[in-house]
């Protein structure tokens, strides 16, 4: 089978972040956050990478809007690259659904109660397909899948995994992600990510 045939039909969407919940890295985006960045770069100028490796873009966004949920994505994966192809197996077989942001803070704020930073701009750089999201509602699908996740998803609310995640549980994921946030692993560069 070819590359192109393999990937036929790779167009994969979601959220890529969602308004008003805390992440495991204890960062809640507002409404709006967005807004200059995507008015700047459009689409096109946030990268589609792999695991948030800046030597590894797999696809282009094609869309990328602000709504009531949050920052809802579309893009497709390069039938070229060999780990677009390799994401793509991994999203079929359901081994995949994370997104995952790439960022610089332009403003924030930090509740002096909670300690939860509200990211009320963002520079957005890239957004990554990722196996453990900082944000666990962050997910995606194959376009026009029906997936429990991707219903999930796509309907902005959180999955039971989520709710436990973020009431402080200790899951095995969230351990794993939070050993990475403390030790300020967040990414191969200096970027935050949810």
């Amino acid at each position: 089978m070819s590359a192109a045939a393999a990937t036929a039909g790779a167009v994969v969407e979601g959220y890529a972040s969602l308004f008003g919940r805390v992440d495991m890295g204890r960062d809640r985006v507002a409404p709006g956050a967005f807004r200059r960045s995507l008015a700047r770069r459009g689409a096109g100028g946030v990268k589609l990478l792999w695991q948030h490796d800046p030597g590894r873009p797999i696809g282009r966004w094609t869309e990328i809007s602000e709504d009531g949920v949050g920052l809802r994505v579309r893009g497709r994966l390069l039938p070229e690259v060999a780990q677009g192809r390799e994401a793509l197996a991994l999203i079929r077989a359901g081994a995949l659904d994370g997104l995952s942001i790439g960022f610089r803070t332009v403003r924030a704020r930090r509740e002096p109660t909670t300690g939860v930073r509200e990211l009320v701009e963002i520079d957005l750089w890239e957004i990554s397909l990722v196996t453990f999201p900082q944000m666990p509602g962050a997910r995606l699908a194959l376009a026009g899948s029906q997936t429990p996740a991707t219903r999930v998803a796509l309907a902005g609310s959180q999955m039971p995994a989520a709710r436990f995640a973020l009431a402080g549980s200790q899951m095995p994921a969230a351990r794993f992600a939070l050993a990475g946030v403390a030790a300020g692993r967040t990414g191969r560069f200096s970027l935050s990510t949810q």
